[in-house]
């Protein structure tokens, strides 16, 4: 049996919606679903990603039981830069001294450079370039 990732959805404030119809047409994301409770966007490698309405009050925790965070991966390190500064432009902080380059997720010639942040439901976002360092 092959699988692929089909999509994830994300659990939202409903308030929150504006920043997600911003950031993953940033990402270059394509809109399959705009409605005034549920966005959902396509990504190149077919796999989707869908904003829903929470139903109870509870908070996310990225360091319980459960995801972590969710990477979107980058064409080049000067894209990664550039949703640093787009964040920037936000008020948006940049999470964990990114971004930034891990050589310890990389090999020899290689880099693995992020920028990590936090979604206003507390999702935790990586936007990562892997590849020869540029």
């Amino acid at each position: 049996m092959e699988t692929t990732l089909a999509h994830l959805e994300f659990v939202v404030a409903a308030a929150n919606l504006p920043f997600y119809r911003e950031l993953l047409p940033f990402l270059g994301w394509t809109v399959l679903h705009d409605s005034d409770e549920v966005v959902g966007y396509q990504g190149g490698n077919g796999a989707s990603v869908w904003f829903v309405p929470r139903s109870n009050g509870a908070a996310n925790d990225y360091d319980g039981p459960g995801m972590n965070h969710i990477a979107f991966g980058a064409a080049s390190q000067a894209d990664v830069d550039a949703v640093a500064a787009w964040l920037a432009a936000k008020g948006i902080p940049a999470r964990f001294e990114t971004p930034r380059h891990r050589p310890e997720f990389s090999g020899e010639g290689a880099t693995y450079y992020q920028v990590m942040f936090e979604s206003p439901d507390r999702t935790l976002i990586e936007v990562v370039y892997t590849g020869p360092k540029q």
